[in-house]
């Protein structure tokens, strides 16, 4: 027998008992799934006890709430589970109103772990005569009590409704399970008639509680059911245990067998509510207000045309100001006047507004209002491919704009009246080659503005960063990877209200957006605003359930508010989710090889958790949701989104066909590259703890960064020195020792750390830095010709301002100034706005006798600032040789 105890309002606790356990021998298993039985005697009829839609499916051990959850414990319970055991594969079910929901939520919080007893009470067959007196006296004699202690709070987590798995089994000790459970005596002493009924094979008294009253039958609705299929098994997991009978009845048997008891506790309501989606989005629109959208672009061929008659009139009324202004004397003393003087005072007019400058003007202001027609009247934006369209279409184009001039200045000569003569301005010079706009500017882009930010973090210049990243913002203020790039760059430099800001702002563009919301999430726990974290981290496990990472993020969060078993709860969820992407990773590449054929059985999957072909429709819609998530696949596209996008951080593997294998370290992927040491720390503790993890290469390399960052180089050092002893062929792990010996000005072991991670053939993560510094080191030793052999890979892998500069001294010291000046050139172009090119600009026309070109230069070095003193005294030296390119001498 098994039984448990459960509140019942206004009586005593309510015992649920499972009786008449079927012993099962060795070998012989149950299917899969199975049917649930009523608590009922023995009925003749076929599958009278069977409970309709209500089956035992089983799943993954891993899945489960109970102790037995471990892969070590694996192959124990199946071999228990195949051997000697009992079954019971019934199911209870009660009611429970508000006021004994309200006493089970009380207890559950302060016993934490709920006794479920087992015992054995022999059944006598029912005598012919009465009993003797002496029977009569006799009491149930118990043996084989034993107690296992469920722990129920995890019913007491938002939205959860069901807890399964397998629980030890001890001895019943009373002050053992006083201690833990604060029961004072065993159940089954209480229910001594009951089972001396039993004993007697005088059949099964009711437990029920009384008829409940009308009033209580009206508020069933509000009622809780509870459902209790139990499984005990005796096994001492070799499959080969003798029989337990023959065991001493003190029951110690039960730990020396290692026995467990399977059982399942189902609510049909969450005794906590999980707040719905829709609630938390309409928490975080009231924390953080969705940015308005653009207005609407109204442009139009009519709208563009009105503004091409507007600008006609415009200049029309300027030049006939112009006209009165000069001759409008002339014209009230004389009144008439012949062509001949027209045609002089034209001439005149003509000739002032070009020296002047006012004709130019006049036509700059036309071509916005001619370009704005071309695109929305004729639809061109893109280049003609043959030079006889381009003049087809400019012929078409100038005999529109002169109609449409002749309507404007008609409109303004019915407006103004007949003020003065035909001055036009012909449209066909703003086509004319003479007249054509320069070509515009470069515009850097996103990506550049964020490659040269990270240069200038890496080169300790943080406001020139900031800079960089409000440029990003600038461009365009809807780009959340913008917004989100900025507040890493905030929570590295802990300015945590800006870096919130940031999130914040990327948050309100895309209110779903995952990384935003974790990045929001891990802001406010810094920011120490709890409550604001847990809707941002809750929300993002809402939103995209598939995410590994949010689901780890939300448990670290839970753990430091110390509500553990929520946060076991959540690392349960991640685990199973990589789990499940491992094994289809591992069937993907399995199949890629030509292993279809392969029957290989994964560790995580649970070999009974498939449902056989017999189980009809009907009644697989009713199975439990515990085998769905083994049928999960992958990680889902928005978390893999923002992994790619998010910066560059060093890399936990030895290269991309190495992933982090555990869900911490995932984790601590995605929080190095968005700066959140505190998250990165707590993580690395979880993975040196964790079973499959430990000290391992990846672990000595995230924890080596956090102490990079907080410029602890002795411990960095001890970490690498570390990581390389566990894996010396990770050119990431070289990579970081370059950078800590450079940092710490040990130019020549940096030298060879970054010359070891060159030679590789599988490049590091952050390549770019490895080969600036490299060159750097070059630079300073004058090995030019290294320095431009690195600097032009570093063009190649990823070009800048500071590798095209690299290239640019490196030719200019060998004495290359053709290729230095083009290469000086180009890192010009990407960055107009560094005094270090414009110096060496400055020399090599020097050099070139180009007194105009060096003097403009040599301006633009000053005015920028150049902090290179020794360049500086170098180009003044120059000067004085050639004798010029300084203005002020």
């Amino acid at each position: 027998m098994a039984c448990l105890q459960v509140p019942a309002a206004g009586e005593k606790n309510l015992p649920l008992l499972f009786r008449n356990g079927i012993v099962k021998i060795d070998g012989e298993k149950e299917p899969l799934p199975r049917p649930k039985t009523w608590p009922l005697g023995n009925i003749l009829a076929p599958g009278a006890l069977s409970i309709p839609n209500s089956w035992i499916i089983g799943g993954s051990y891993e899945d489960e709430d109970g102790e037995l959850t471990k892969s070590e414990d694996r192959e124990f319970r199946i071999q228990a589970e195949r051997g000697k055991r009992i079954v019971w594969d019934m199911e209870r079910r009660c009611y429970l109103d508000a006021a004994a929901v309200a006493v089970l939520q009380r207890l559950i919080a302060e016993r934490r772990c709920w006794p479920v007893e087992l015992c054995r009470v022999s059944t006598a067959p029912p005598g012919k005569g009465k009993a003797s007196k002496a029977d009569k006296g006799d009491e149930a004699q118990i043996s084989f009590h034993g107690v296992a202690y469920v722990n129920m709070l995890p019913l007491l987590c938002p939205g959860v409704k069901e807890i399964r798995g397998a629980f030890r089994v001890f001895s019943y000790q009373d002050s053992e399970v006083f201690e833990k459970t604060k029961s004072q005596h065993s159940i089954f002493q209480e229910l001594r008639a009951h089972l001396n009924l039993i004993k007697e094979g005088l059949g099964t008294p009711s437990l029920s509680r009384p008829p409940p009253s009308k009033a209580q039958k009206e508020d069933k609705d509000s009622n809780r059911m509870l459902h209790n299929p139990s499984k005990i098994q005796l096994s001492d997991g070799t499959g080969g245990s003798e029989n337990i009978r023959t065991r001493s009845v003190d029951g110690q048997q039960y730990t020396e067998a290692g026995t467990f008891l399977v059982m399942e506790i189902k609510l049909d309501k969450a005794l906590v509510p999980k707040r719905l989606r829709e609630e938390l989005t309409r928490c975080i629109k009231e924390m953080i207000p969705s940015r308005p959208a653009l207005p609407a672009w109204t442009e139009g061929a009519k709208k563009v045309v009105e503004d091409y008659h507007k600008r006609v009139t415009s200049i029309a009324t300027a030049i006939l100001s112009e006209y009165h202004k000069r001759f409008g004397k002339q014209l009230s003393d004389h009144g008439a006047i012949d062509h001949e003087t027209l045609e002089e005072q034209k001439r005149q007019l003509n000739y002032e507004l070009n020296t002047s400058g006012k004709y130019f003007a006049f036509k700059e202001q036309l071509k916005y209002a001619v370009v704005k027609i071309v695109r929305e009247k004729y639809l061109k934006t893109t280049a003609f491919e043959t030079q006889e369209q381009l003049q087809a279409f400019l012929s078409e184009l100038y005999v529109y704009l002169v109609e449409q001039m002749h309507v404007a200045v008609n409109q303004a000569r019915r407006n103004l009246g007949d003020l003065g003569h035909d001055f036009t301005l012909d449209p066909g010079q703003l086509l004319s080659e003479e007249g054509a706009s320069p070509a515009p500017p470069s515009r850097t882009t996103q990506e550049q503005l964020w490659l040269f930010a990270r240069e200038a973090e890496a080169n300790k210049d943080y406001k020139l960063a900031s800079l960089y990243h409000q440029q990003r913002i600038a461009q365009d203020r809807r780009n959340i990877q913008s917004w989100l790039d900025y507040g890493a760059f905030c929570l590295l430099h802990e300015d945590t209200t800006k870096a919130q800001e940031c999130f914040q702002q990327a948050l309100s563009v895309d209110l779903q957006h995952i990384q935003s919301l974790l990045l929001c999430g891990i802001g406010a726990v810094m920011l120490q605003h709890y409550e604001d974290a847990e809707v941002f981290f809750e929300d993002a496990c809402c939103l995209e359930p598939s995410s590994i990472v949010a689901w780890t993020l939300s448990g670290l969060f839970y753990e430091l508010q110390n509500n553990n078993i929520q946060a076991e709860r959540n690392f349960r969820e991640a685990k199973k989710l990589l789990q499940a992407q491992l094994s289809e990773e591992r069937r993907i590449s399995d199949a890629s090889e030509g292993g279809e054929g392969r029957k290989d059985i994964s560790p995580i999957t649970d070999p009974e958790e498939f449902l056989p072909e017999g189980v009809s429709d009907g009644s697989a819609d009713k199975l439990p949701e515990v085998v769905e998530p083994a049928l999960a696949c992958v990680t889902s596209k928005e978390e893999t989104t923002a992994l790619e996008a998010a910066p560059e951080a060093p890399s936990l593997g030895s290269g991309p066909q190495q992933p982090p294998c555990t869900i911490f370290m995932k984790a601590v992927e995605f929080l190095m590259k968005v700066n959140a040491v505190q998250f990165v720390h707590q993580a690395l503790a979880h993975e040196l703890l964790s079973p499959h993890g430990g000290p391992t290469c990846a672990y000595h390399l995230a924890l080596a960064w956090t102490y990079l960052l907080q410029e602890d180089f002795p411990r960095c050092e001890e970490c690498l020195c570390e990581a390389i002893r566990i894996d010396c062929t990770n050119p990431n792990v070289w990579a970081q020792k370059g950078h800590l010996c450079y940092l710490k000005g040990d130019f020549g072991k940096a030298k060879e750390c970054y010359e070891r991670v060159v030679s590789f053939v599988e490049d590091a993560l952050d390549m770019h830095f490895v080969y600036l510094r490299l060159g750097s080191i070059y630079l300073e030793e004058r090995e030019y010709g290294r320095a431009k052999q690195i600097y032009l890979l570093a063009c190649d892998n990823s070009a800048s301002c500071l590798t095209w500069l690299g290239v640019g001294i490196a030719c200019y010291r060998l004495e290359l100034l053709v290729e230095a000046e083009d290469a000086l050139s180009e890192a010009n172009a990407l960055n107009n706005t560094n005094a270090e090119v414009w110096g060496y600009l400055a020399l090599i026309c020097l050099r070139g006798g180009r007194q105009l070109e060096a003097e403009q230069c040599y301006k633009y070095t000053v005015k920028l600032g150049l902090r290179d003193q020794a360049l500086l005294r170098e180009i003044r030296a120059a000067q004085r040789r050639f004798g010029f390119g300084d203005p002020s001498l």
